[in-house]
């Protein structure tokens, strides 16, 4: 991990790091808990997955709201409030399948209340975000601002590696799969304490503030971002890449326990192992590959469908366990490819005054998307291959679109820089967070 700039302090971004490596590790973990939970307390595998659709859009209207008031009431309050708020939702979660696996009410019981835990995670969880990139932001220069986000989104990569893996230790004898759940919310609680305690919140130069108007815009000007052909083609092939990556991996756990024969608490500690392979491929392409080949926009459009479409191909061909993770790894190694593409593409095909706008409009695509996972799983419910070989032809559809579309085809031809794949990182975290 790269040292933070010496203008904000080595606890103080400590404290932040540990805080997002938190919320990541805690969503991770249950997004990789929950096939298990849902075969368990018997609720249908499509209702499962909109449990993190309703929550994930949510997230992505409240997000500009808990931005704007940070700007208001300062970056530590929200950062208080988008924690506690993920411990309150988890413990409730927690709450919510002990009831479950006990059959105190019905499967569709269950699922609304789970429904309505997790959703206040959506409205008040994703305080949390915008306030911490704002407080290192603004307490970093210029000159060091790159290194102390790229350092900061290392924590969200760094979680998402972490929470498959203590997912399954979480497991206990006494209240099973809803063990990983209490134990998150615990963490979280930690770190509110932490942050409370301890993350000095002393007022920055107004000079030294995020401006407010770029980032709010009105209604009329973000409808044109839509509308401009200028960005329209990376937020079609974005929308189009960010649903297909998250219809798999909301449909990976449903698919290694009936790969398995297993019980889901048995299978859960081999679902984990194929989310950490997963995690480390996508961390491999936007940390090292992208960097060691200075790959350049229009390079990983290209790369980034076509490596995922193989990826899916061999996830659905697989008879075993273990084709199965291994599809998986390449389709995220892919995966990562493509998000920074869309996302630098996007941001160099505009001027410097409209890159909040573009900004706004990737991270609706990036939450909106997830609507579809549940129409996924439901096809997986039909025919096990079916959702991966729907992403496989949806991946293969975009290649032909970077390779014709005039905008992607002209996307600049220098490398990708570190503030777009940083960018490409916190972004899969946000929405990772939502679902």
């Amino acid at each position: 991990m790269s040292s933070p700039t010496p203008a904000i302090p080595r606890r103080s971004f400590t404290i932040i790091f540990a805080v997002s490596a938190a919320t990541a590790m805690g969503n991770t973990g249950l997004i990789s808990v929950l096939p298990a939970i849902g075969r368990s307390v018997g609720i249908p595998d499509f209702m499962v997955s909109g449990i993190f659709s309703l929550s994930a859009l949510l997230w992505a209207f409240s997000s500009p709201y808990w931005a704007r008031s940070s700007d208001r009431h300062g970056r530590k309050p929200l950062m208080m409030l988008g924690l506690a708020g993920f411990t309150i939702s988890m413990a409730l979660c927690g709450l919510v399948v002990s009831a479950g696996l006990a059959h105190l009410w019905p499967p569709m019981v269950i699922f609304g209340l789970f429904l309505l835990a997790r959703s206040l995670f959506g409205l008040f969880g994703a305080a949390s975000n915008p306030a911490t990139q704002a407080y290192v932001a603004e307490r970093t220069p210029p000159e060091g601002r790159t290194q102390a986000m790229a350092s900061l989104a290392g924590a969200f990569g760094l979680g998402t590696v972490i929470g498959p893996f203590l997912a399954p230790l979480f497991v206990y004898p006494m209240i099973g799969l809803a063990g990983p759940l209490y134990s998150f919310s615990l963490i979280a609680l930690v770190m509110l304490f932490v942050v409370w305690r301890y993350l000095p919140d002393r007022p920055v130069a107004p000079e030294a503030q995020r401006p407010r108007k770029p980032v709010v815009g009105g209604a009329a000007k973000e409808k044109a971002m839509w509308r401009d052909p200028r960005i329209t083609p990376f937020l079609v092939y974005g929308f189009i890449v960010a649903t297909c990556q998250t219809a798999q991996a909301q449909s990976l756990g449903f698919l290694i326990i009936d790969k398995l024969h297993m019980s889901p608490a048995q299978a859960q500690y081999f679902i984990a192992i194929a989310m950490m392979f997963g995690a480390v491929a996508g961390l491999l392409a936007q940390w090292g590959l992208i960097r060691m080949f200075e790959m350049t926009p229009r390079q990983l459009l290209r790369w980034g469908v076509g490596v995922a479409a193989l990826g899916n191909l061999i996830v659905a061909l697989s008879p075993g366990y273990y084709g199965v993770v291994a599809g998986y790894a390449v389709s995220a190694l892919g995966f990562g490819f493509a998000r920074p593409g869309f996302t630098a593409g996007s941001s160099i095909a505009v001027g410097i005054e409209e890159q909040a706008r573009v900004a706004g409009a990737i991270a609706a695509v990036n939450g909106i998307n997830v609507i579809f996972a549940p129409a996924f799983v439901l096809l997986y419910e039909r025919y096990g291959p079916l959702p991966f070989l729907l992403n496989a032809l949806l991946m293969t559809g975009l290649l032909v679109y970077a390779f014709r579309n005039t905008a992607l085809k002209n996307a600049d031809p220098k490398p990708v820089p570190r503030e777009a794949t940083t960018m490409a990182t916190l972004e899969k975290s946000d929405e990772g967070g939502a679902v």
